[in-house]
């Protein structure tokens, strides 16, 4: 079977192929097409590939193109990752909107609308040309913002698109680790949208363990999502929120740390992986341990100045710094629909009737069974008001993102800016906009 992954130079690359070395069986991958629109980075990947199959019998062989049709032509799956306008426009998102005292995190607020208007006009295209060249294929979506894409490819190619994330699987990791339970008999109840959602229970045998957890202070403080929020709000919540939910939470904390840092994430993502790019292309550098030791930086970082906003210094314990969870959602995803070894998978899909209060079309993020018929999202009761008050005004701004993208629309753009709770002025709205435009040239379209 053919894999192709858009956004083939990118640094999580590795991640993938790792875990499609591991699988074994009938059906597995057996060819992977790198698509990319840096050959630099591509054949830095490359590298690192080729690294990780020496010795490994039978590893999936690999090609790479920097020509789009090529790449899609023939795939059974499509995985898309890209990033449009690289770190370098990350950083830019994050920077315009900390001038105005926004936060700019690349999917939630500002920063998210302006990665999701210069994204979504690009994933419509890979989109359509998938329906064209590879209709038979399943798209698998890492793009972030992930939930905002998968609903504008779902619009081309129905549920033959399925966003996925690993926030979800590493909070239920962690929650079953603390209670001593088995994540893979575990069943998580968890509900929202993509970078927006919460943990409201953990059944096993039918028992809900979460009412212990938050009965139970040490434990609360002994995994990351109890240090971030605190044992007396997560006790309030009665759930666990996602880590992204810290930015609403805590936005002004958030958003002062931001502010006070040496350097934004985006910006030290930017530095840190040119970095890993640069020796990855001298002969005598081992690209794999450059790229391990550069992964294990990214790691340690992850989310610092959020855990500085909650007065959290201690670093992130050695436990939580497992990479990824991506790769494994997305391979089971492929197991499921190639073999048709049913999954349960919490995946961006969309709606129907399973979440109340969205409509059909609005892809959420919610636990699904998974076959050879692809993700059926399962049923789950109604977020409380203050959850289901946050849902949809969030997903009120992704929809105006979707209108600006398919209309070049400046009014359904600033409203996109003004209507998401984390921007508190129309006119900080506007100026939002009028400096992304200037900062990025792929929002020319915006009239």
């Amino acid at each position: 079977m053919r894999l192709t992954i858009l956004g083939g130079g990118g640094f999580r690359v590795p991640l993938v192929y790792r875990a499609l070395l591991a699988d074994r069986g009938e059906g597995r991958i057996d060819r992977v097409v790198l698509h990319d629109v840096d050959p630099a980075r591509l054949a830095a990947i490359r590298r690192v590939l080729a690294e990780q199959a020496d010795g490994v019998a039978d590893a999936p062989a690999v090609t790479a193109t920097t020509d789009l049709d090529e790449a899609l032509a023939g795939a059974d799956f499509v995985f898309s990752a890209i990033r449009v306008g690289g770190l370098a426009g990350r950083a830019a998102d994050e920077r315009v909107a900390l001038a105005e005292g926004v936060l700019g995190q690349e999917t939630v607020g500002a920063g998210g609308i302006a990665y999701g208007l210069r994204t979504v006009p690009v994933a419509v295209d890979v989109a359509r040309r998938v329906a064209r060249l590879a209709p038979d294929a399943w798209v698998v979506n890492f793009t972030n913002p992930a939930g905002l894409v998968t609903e504008a490819m779902s619009r081309v190619l129905g549920d033959r698109v399925i966003g996925i994330c690993d926030s979800p699987v590493g909070l239920g990791r962690r929650v079953a680790r603390v209670l001593g339970a088995d994540p893979a008999r575990a069943w998580i109840d968890y509900a929202g949208l993509n970078h927006l959602g919460w943990l409201r229970g953990l059944r096993v045998g039918g028992r809900d363990l979460l009412p212990d957890l938050l009965a139970d202070e040490e434990a609360l403080g002994s995994f990351e999502e109890g240090r971030l929020f605190g044992a007396a709000w997560l006790r309030s919540l009665g759930a666990i929120p996602n880590e992204y939910l810290h930015y609403y939470y805590a936005n002004r904390e958030t958003v002062r740390a931001y502010r006070e840092a040496e350097r934004t994430r985006g910006a030290y993502l930017r530095d840190q992986q040119a970095g890993f790019y640069t020796a990855a292309a001298r002969p005598e550098v081992r690209a794999l341990d450059a790229w391990r030791r550069t992964l294990a930086e990214r790691e340690a970082t992850y989310m610092a100045a959020n855990r500085e906003a909650a007065g959290d210094a201690g670093g992130r314990a050695p436990e939580d710094l497992e990479p990824g969870g991506y790769e494994r959602v997305a391979l089971d995803l492929m197991r499921a629909v190639a073999r048709d070894e049913r999954a349960t998978l919490i995946l961006n899909v969309r709606n129907r009737s399973a979440l109340p209060g969205l409509d059909a079309d609005a892809v959420v993020e919610v636990a699904c069974l998974v076959d050879a018929n692809g993700a059926h999202p399962v049923a789950v009761a109604p977020l409380p008001y203050h959850a289901l008050g946050l849902v949809a005004a969030v997903k009120a701004v992704e929809r105006e993102v979707l209108a600006a993208a398919e209309s070049g629309s400046r009014e359904a753009a600033v409203k996109a800016f003004a209507l998401h709770p984390l921007v508190d002025s129309v006119a900080v709205a506007r100026r939002l906009l009028d400096a992304y435009r200037a900062e990025h040239p792929g929002l020319a379209y915006l009239g």
